[in-house]
Protein backbone atom coordinates (compact mmCIF):
# COMPACT_ATOMS: atom_id res chain seq x y z
CA UNK A 1 0.00 0.00 0.00
CA UNK A 2 2.92 2.35 0.59
CA UNK A 3 3.33 3.12 -3.13
CA UNK A 4 -0.05 4.88 -3.18
CA UNK A 5 1.22 7.83 -1.18
CA UNK A 6 4.34 8.12 -3.31
CA UNK A 7 2.21 8.24 -6.45
CA UNK A 8 -0.13 10.82 -4.94
CA UNK A 9 2.77 12.99 -3.84
CA UNK A 10 4.36 12.85 -7.25
CA UNK A 11 1.06 13.68 -8.92
CA UNK A 12 0.48 16.73 -6.75
CA UNK A 13 3.93 18.33 -7.05
CA UNK A 14 5.15 20.38 -9.97
CA UNK A 15 8.54 19.51 -11.38
CA UNK A 16 10.32 22.33 -9.57
CA UNK A 17 8.68 21.54 -6.25
CA UNK A 18 9.56 17.88 -6.69
CA UNK A 19 13.21 18.72 -7.17
CA UNK A 20 13.17 20.91 -4.08
CA UNK A 21 11.33 18.23 -2.16
CA UNK A 22 13.91 15.65 -3.13
CA UNK A 23 16.68 17.83 -1.76
CA UNK A 24 14.79 18.44 1.47
CA UNK A 25 13.96 14.77 1.64
CA UNK A 26 17.60 13.83 1.33
CA UNK A 27 18.49 16.07 4.25
CA UNK A 28 15.55 14.84 6.29
CA UNK A 29 16.41 11.25 5.54
CA UNK A 30 19.99 11.68 6.67
CA UNK A 31 18.89 13.32 9.91
CA UNK A 32 16.21 10.71 10.47
CA UNK A 33 18.59 7.81 9.94
CA UNK A 34 21.32 9.35 12.04
CA UNK A 35 19.20 10.29 15.04
CA UNK A 36 16.33 7.81 15.22
CA UNK A 37 16.94 4.58 13.35
CA UNK A 38 17.41 1.46 15.40
CA UNK A 39 20.67 -0.34 14.79
CA UNK A 40 20.34 -3.58 12.88
CA UNK A 41 23.84 -5.03 12.68
CA UNK A 42 22.36 -8.52 13.14
CA UNK A 43 20.42 -8.31 9.85
CA UNK A 44 21.99 -10.86 7.51
CA UNK A 45 19.56 -11.85 4.77
CA UNK A 46 20.42 -15.34 3.63
CA UNK A 47 19.06 -17.11 0.58
CA UNK A 48 16.75 -20.10 0.42
CA UNK A 49 17.30 -23.48 -1.19
CA UNK A 50 14.04 -23.32 -3.09
CA UNK A 51 12.48 -25.00 -6.06
CA UNK A 52 11.53 -22.20 -8.47
CA UNK A 53 8.65 -22.42 -10.92
CA UNK A 54 7.53 -19.93 -13.55
CA UNK A 55 3.87 -20.91 -13.59
CA UNK A 56 1.58 -19.69 -16.40
CA UNK A 57 -1.63 -18.21 -15.00
CA UNK A 58 -4.95 -18.72 -16.76
CA UNK A 59 -4.18 -15.80 -19.10
CA UNK A 60 -0.59 -16.89 -19.70
CA UNK A 61 1.05 -14.42 -17.31
CA UNK A 62 4.07 -16.11 -15.73
CA UNK A 63 3.86 -16.22 -11.94
CA UNK A 64 7.16 -16.57 -10.09
CA UNK A 65 6.70 -19.25 -7.41
CA UNK A 66 9.25 -20.50 -4.86
CA UNK A 67 8.75 -23.72 -2.88
CA UNK A 68 10.71 -24.62 0.26
CA UNK A 69 10.41 -28.33 0.99
CA UNK A 70 11.08 -29.46 4.59
CA UNK A 71 13.72 -32.08 5.29
CA UNK A 72 11.17 -34.16 7.21
CA UNK A 73 8.67 -35.58 4.67
CA UNK A 74 5.97 -35.64 7.37
CA UNK A 75 6.19 -31.85 7.69
CA UNK A 76 5.30 -31.54 4.00
CA UNK A 77 1.75 -32.66 4.76
CA UNK A 78 0.82 -29.02 5.45
CA UNK A 79 1.45 -26.32 2.84
CA UNK A 80 1.73 -22.66 3.87
CA UNK A 81 1.20 -20.11 1.08
CA UNK A 82 2.21 -16.46 1.47
CA UNK A 83 0.55 -13.67 -0.57
CA UNK A 84 2.34 -10.30 -0.48
CA UNK A 85 1.03 -6.76 -0.65
CA UNK A 86 0.71 -3.98 -3.21
CA UNK A 87 3.99 -2.67 -4.65
CA UNK A 88 5.98 -5.35 -2.79
CA UNK A 89 7.31 -8.81 -3.61
CA UNK A 90 7.69 -12.22 -1.99
CA UNK A 91 10.80 -10.83 -0.27
CA UNK A 92 8.49 -9.06 2.17
CA UNK A 93 7.89 -12.45 3.81
CA UNK A 94 11.60 -13.10 4.38
CA UNK A 95 11.49 -13.30 8.17
CA UNK A 96 8.34 -15.41 8.42
CA UNK A 97 9.66 -17.72 5.75
CA UNK A 98 12.91 -18.11 7.65
CA UNK A 99 11.08 -18.78 10.92
CA UNK A 100 8.87 -21.53 9.48
CA UNK A 101 11.61 -23.40 7.61
CA UNK A 102 11.28 -27.16 8.19
CA UNK A 103 7.90 -26.89 9.98
CA UNK A 104 5.77 -27.18 6.83
CA UNK A 105 5.98 -26.92 3.07
CA UNK A 106 6.33 -23.20 2.25
CA UNK A 107 5.17 -21.52 -0.95
CA UNK A 108 5.88 -17.86 -1.72
CA UNK A 109 5.10 -16.12 -4.98
CA UNK A 110 5.14 -12.74 -6.65
CA UNK A 111 1.73 -11.32 -7.50
CA UNK A 112 1.21 -10.60 -11.21
CA UNK A 113 3.24 -7.62 -12.48
CA UNK A 114 5.17 -7.54 -9.19
CA UNK A 115 8.63 -8.83 -8.32
CA UNK A 116 9.85 -11.48 -10.74
CA UNK A 117 6.42 -12.39 -12.08
CA UNK A 118 5.51 -11.45 -15.63
CA UNK A 119 3.84 -8.24 -16.66
CA UNK A 120 0.09 -8.74 -17.08
CA UNK A 121 -2.50 -6.83 -19.10
CA UNK A 122 -3.83 -3.75 -17.33
CA UNK A 123 -7.41 -5.04 -17.22
CA UNK A 124 -6.29 -8.01 -15.07
CA UNK A 125 -4.92 -5.76 -12.34
CA UNK A 126 -7.72 -6.30 -9.83
CA UNK A 127 -8.29 -8.27 -6.65
CA UNK A 128 -10.61 -10.90 -8.15
CA UNK A 129 -7.88 -11.86 -10.63
CA UNK A 130 -5.39 -12.15 -7.76
CA UNK A 131 -7.79 -14.58 -6.09
CA UNK A 132 -7.91 -16.63 -9.29
CA UNK A 133 -4.12 -16.59 -9.48
CA UNK A 134 -3.90 -17.97 -5.95
CA UNK A 135 -6.39 -20.71 -6.85
CA UNK A 136 -4.28 -21.56 -9.91
CA UNK A 137 -1.14 -21.77 -7.78
CA UNK A 138 -2.88 -24.07 -5.27
CA UNK A 139 -4.05 -26.37 -8.05
CA UNK A 140 -0.56 -26.48 -9.56
CA UNK A 141 1.71 -26.85 -6.52
CA UNK A 142 -0.57 -27.96 -3.64
CA UNK A 143 -3.51 -29.86 -5.16
CA UNK A 144 -4.05 -31.98 -2.05
CA UNK A 145 -3.57 -31.71 1.69
CA UNK A 146 -4.12 -29.10 4.41
CA UNK A 147 -3.42 -25.45 3.61
CA UNK A 148 -2.52 -22.34 5.59
CA UNK A 149 -2.98 -19.04 3.73
CA UNK A 150 -1.15 -15.91 4.89
CA UNK A 151 -1.82 -12.53 3.31
CA UNK A 152 -0.43 -9.06 3.96
CA UNK A 153 -2.37 -5.98 2.78
CA UNK A 154 -3.32 -6.71 -0.87
CA UNK A 155 -2.34 -10.32 -0.15
CA UNK A 156 -5.03 -10.46 2.53
CA UNK A 157 -7.51 -9.15 -0.04
CA UNK A 158 -6.32 -11.94 -2.33
CA UNK A 159 -7.20 -14.56 0.29
CA UNK A 160 -10.66 -12.99 0.77
CA UNK A 161 -11.25 -13.04 -3.00
CA UNK A 162 -10.31 -16.72 -3.07
CA UNK A 163 -12.77 -17.42 -0.23
CA UNK A 164 -15.55 -15.72 -2.17
CA UNK A 165 -14.71 -17.69 -5.32
CA UNK A 166 -14.08 -21.09 -3.70
CA UNK A 167 -15.80 -21.40 -0.32
CA UNK A 168 -15.57 -25.18 -0.58
CA UNK A 169 -11.78 -24.93 -0.34
CA UNK A 170 -12.09 -23.33 3.09
CA UNK A 171 -14.56 -25.97 4.24
CA UNK A 172 -12.39 -28.85 3.08
CA UNK A 173 -8.71 -27.94 2.98
CA UNK A 174 -7.86 -24.53 4.47
CA UNK A 175 -7.06 -25.08 8.15
CA UNK A 176 -5.59 -21.67 8.92
CA UNK A 177 -5.62 -18.08 7.67
CA UNK A 178 -3.48 -15.13 8.78
CA UNK A 179 -4.54 -11.64 7.70
CA UNK A 180 -1.83 -9.06 8.32
CA UNK A 181 -2.41 -5.29 8.00
CA UNK A 182 -5.29 -5.63 5.58
CA UNK A 183 -8.92 -4.71 5.03
CA UNK A 184 -12.11 -6.32 3.75
CA UNK A 185 -13.18 -3.01 2.19
CA UNK A 186 -13.54 0.71 2.70
CA UNK A 187 -10.14 1.97 1.58
CA UNK A 188 -11.80 4.68 -0.46
CA UNK A 189 -12.99 6.25 2.78
CA UNK A 190 -9.57 5.99 4.43
CA UNK A 191 -7.58 9.03 5.46
CA UNK A 192 -3.98 7.79 4.91
CA UNK A 193 -3.14 9.04 8.39
CA UNK A 194 -4.10 12.58 7.39
CA UNK A 195 -6.93 14.71 8.81
CA UNK A 196 -10.18 13.16 7.48
CA UNK A 197 -11.07 15.95 5.05
CA UNK A 198 -7.57 16.09 3.57
CA UNK A 199 -7.31 12.29 3.49
CA UNK A 200 -10.55 12.07 1.54
CA UNK A 201 -9.31 14.59 -1.02
CA UNK A 202 -6.02 12.71 -1.46
CA UNK A 203 -7.88 9.42 -1.87
CA UNK A 204 -9.91 10.91 -4.71
CA UNK A 205 -6.85 12.44 -6.37
CA UNK A 206 -4.50 9.47 -6.11
CA UNK A 207 -5.97 7.29 -8.92
CA UNK A 208 -6.26 10.27 -11.28
CA UNK A 209 -2.71 11.43 -10.55
CA UNK A 210 -1.36 7.90 -10.88
CA UNK A 211 -3.08 7.37 -14.22
CA UNK A 212 -1.70 10.64 -15.55
CA UNK A 213 1.80 9.76 -14.40
CA UNK A 214 1.56 6.28 -15.90
CA UNK A 215 1.08 7.85 -19.32
CA UNK A 216 4.52 9.46 -18.89
CA UNK A 217 6.12 6.52 -17.14
CA UNK A 218 9.60 6.95 -18.63
CA UNK A 219 9.91 10.48 -17.23
CA UNK A 220 8.37 9.47 -13.91
CA UNK A 221 10.63 6.44 -13.45
CA UNK A 222 13.66 8.69 -13.98
CA UNK A 223 12.27 11.07 -11.38
CA UNK A 224 11.69 8.23 -8.93
CA UNK A 225 15.32 7.20 -9.19
CA UNK A 226 16.63 10.75 -8.79
CA UNK A 227 14.47 11.41 -5.72
CA UNK A 228 15.21 8.15 -3.91
CA UNK A 229 15.97 9.91 -0.63
CA UNK A 230 12.55 11.56 -0.56
CA UNK A 231 11.07 8.21 -1.51
CA UNK A 232 12.80 6.61 1.46
CA UNK A 233 11.41 9.21 3.87
CA UNK A 234 7.86 8.61 2.60
CA UNK A 235 8.39 4.85 2.74
CA UNK A 236 9.51 5.04 6.34
CA UNK A 237 6.64 7.31 7.39
CA UNK A 238 3.94 5.18 5.75
CA UNK A 239 5.47 1.73 6.28
CA UNK A 240 6.54 1.90 9.90
CA UNK A 241 5.05 3.10 13.14
CA UNK A 242 8.22 3.00 15.20
CA UNK A 243 11.85 3.99 14.76
CA UNK A 244 12.55 1.22 12.30
CA UNK A 245 16.11 0.57 11.23
CA UNK A 246 17.73 2.09 8.18
CA UNK A 247 18.06 -1.35 6.65
CA UNK A 248 14.35 -2.01 7.11
CA UNK A 249 13.51 1.26 5.39
CA UNK A 250 15.75 0.59 2.42
CA UNK A 251 14.55 -3.03 2.20
CA UNK A 252 10.93 -1.91 1.76
CA UNK A 253 11.83 1.05 -0.47
CA UNK A 254 13.69 -1.24 -2.90
CA UNK A 255 10.60 -3.42 -3.37
CA UNK A 256 8.37 -0.41 -3.97
CA UNK A 257 10.80 1.30 -6.33
CA UNK A 258 11.07 -1.92 -8.36
CA UNK A 259 7.33 -1.85 -9.10
CA UNK A 260 6.63 0.07 -12.34
CA UNK A 261 4.62 3.28 -11.97
CA UNK A 262 1.91 2.14 -14.38
CA UNK A 263 1.42 -1.08 -12.39
CA UNK A 264 0.92 1.03 -9.27
CA UNK A 265 -1.57 3.19 -11.15
CA UNK A 266 -3.53 0.30 -12.61
CA UNK A 267 -3.99 -1.52 -9.30
CA UNK A 268 -5.03 1.54 -7.28
CA UNK A 269 -8.69 1.78 -8.34
CA UNK A 270 -9.17 -1.95 -7.70
CA UNK A 271 -7.81 -1.64 -4.17
CA UNK A 272 -10.07 1.30 -3.44
CA UNK A 273 -13.12 -0.56 -4.75
CA UNK A 274 -12.26 -3.83 -3.00
CA UNK A 275 -15.11 -5.07 -0.79
CA UNK A 276 -15.14 -8.69 0.40
CA UNK A 277 -16.93 -8.16 3.69
CA UNK A 278 -19.66 -10.58 2.65
CA UNK A 279 -17.05 -13.32 2.21
CA UNK A 280 -15.60 -13.04 5.72
CA UNK A 281 -17.99 -15.56 7.36
CA UNK A 282 -16.52 -18.23 5.08
CA UNK A 283 -13.30 -17.96 7.10
CA UNK A 284 -15.08 -19.04 10.28
CA UNK A 285 -14.42 -22.62 9.20
CA UNK A 286 -10.68 -22.14 9.79
CA UNK A 287 -8.24 -21.00 12.46
CA UNK A 288 -7.97 -17.25 11.83
CA UNK A 289 -5.28 -14.86 13.01
CA UNK A 290 -5.63 -11.10 12.41
CA UNK A 291 -2.61 -8.86 13.02
CA UNK A 292 -2.36 -5.09 12.75
CA UNK A 293 0.03 -2.42 13.99
CA UNK A 294 -1.43 0.23 16.27
CA UNK A 295 0.20 2.94 14.12
CA UNK A 296 -0.74 1.58 10.68
CA UNK A 297 -1.62 4.67 8.62
CA UNK A 298 -2.70 2.79 5.51
CA UNK A 299 -4.94 0.02 6.88
CA UNK A 300 -5.63 1.28 10.41
CA UNK A 301 -6.76 -0.86 13.32
CA UNK A 302 -10.44 -0.20 12.62
CA UNK A 303 -10.25 -2.23 9.41
CA UNK A 304 -8.95 -5.27 11.29
CA UNK A 305 -11.57 -4.80 14.00
CA UNK A 306 -14.24 -4.99 11.31
CA UNK A 307 -12.76 -8.27 10.06
CA UNK A 308 -12.70 -9.76 13.55
CA UNK A 309 -16.32 -8.81 14.23
CA UNK A 310 -17.32 -10.85 11.19
CA UNK A 311 -15.25 -13.89 12.28
CA UNK A 312 -16.15 -14.81 15.87
CA UNK A 313 -13.31 -16.64 17.59
CA UNK A 314 -10.56 -15.17 15.45
CA UNK A 315 -7.33 -14.38 17.28
CA UNK A 316 -6.77 -10.62 17.12
CA UNK A 317 -3.41 -9.05 17.93
CA UNK A 318 -2.59 -5.33 17.83
CA UNK A 319 1.17 -4.75 17.90
CA UNK A 320 2.01 -1.51 19.73
CA UNK A 321 3.74 1.09 17.54
CA UNK A 322 3.59 -1.20 14.51
CA UNK A 323 3.07 0.28 11.06
CA UNK A 324 1.81 -1.15 7.79
CA UNK A 325 4.97 -3.25 7.30
CA UNK A 326 4.60 -4.79 10.74
CA UNK A 327 5.78 -8.15 9.42
CA UNK A 328 9.21 -6.56 8.89
CA UNK A 329 9.23 -3.86 11.55
CA UNK A 330 8.21 -6.22 14.37
CA UNK A 331 8.99 -9.46 12.64
CA UNK A 332 9.86 -11.36 15.83
CA UNK A 333 6.34 -10.83 17.17
CA UNK A 334 4.71 -11.66 13.83
CA UNK A 335 6.96 -14.72 13.41
CA UNK A 336 5.83 -16.04 16.79
CA UNK A 337 2.15 -15.38 16.10
CA UNK A 338 2.19 -17.12 12.72
CA UNK A 339 4.23 -19.95 14.24
CA UNK A 340 1.53 -20.33 16.89
CA UNK A 341 -1.15 -20.45 14.18
CA UNK A 342 0.77 -23.20 12.42
CA UNK A 343 1.07 -25.14 15.68
CA UNK A 344 -2.72 -25.01 16.12
CA UNK A 345 -3.22 -26.14 12.54
CA UNK A 346 -0.92 -29.12 13.08
CA UNK A 347 -2.84 -30.08 16.25
CA UNK A 348 -6.12 -29.94 14.36
CA UNK A 349 -4.73 -31.94 11.44
CA UNK A 350 -3.38 -34.65 13.73
CA UNK A 351 -6.57 -34.79 15.81
CA UNK A 352 -8.71 -35.18 12.72
CA UNK A 353 -6.50 -37.91 11.32
CA UNK A 354 -6.47 -39.75 14.64
CA UNK A 355 -10.28 -39.70 14.68
CA UNK A 356 -10.58 -41.20 11.20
Amino acid sequence: MTGALKVAGAGLLAAGALAAGAALGAAAERALMTKTARRDDEWELEGFDSRIIELPAEDGTLLHVEIDEPDDPAAADVTVIFAHGYALSLDSWYFQRKELQGRARLVTYDQRSHGQSGRAEFDTHHVDQLGRDLWHIIQAVAPTGPLVLIGHSMGGMTVMALAEQHPELFAERVYGVALVATTAGGLKQGSLGLPPVLGGVVNRIVPLAAAALARRKEVVELGRRSSSDLSLVLTRVYSFGSLASEQAGRFVARMIDATPIDVLAEFLPALQEHDKRAALPILQQTEVLVIVGSSDRLTPQAYSEEIVRAIPGAEFVVIPNGGHMVNIEFHEEVDALIGGLLDRVWRNVRSLRAAQ
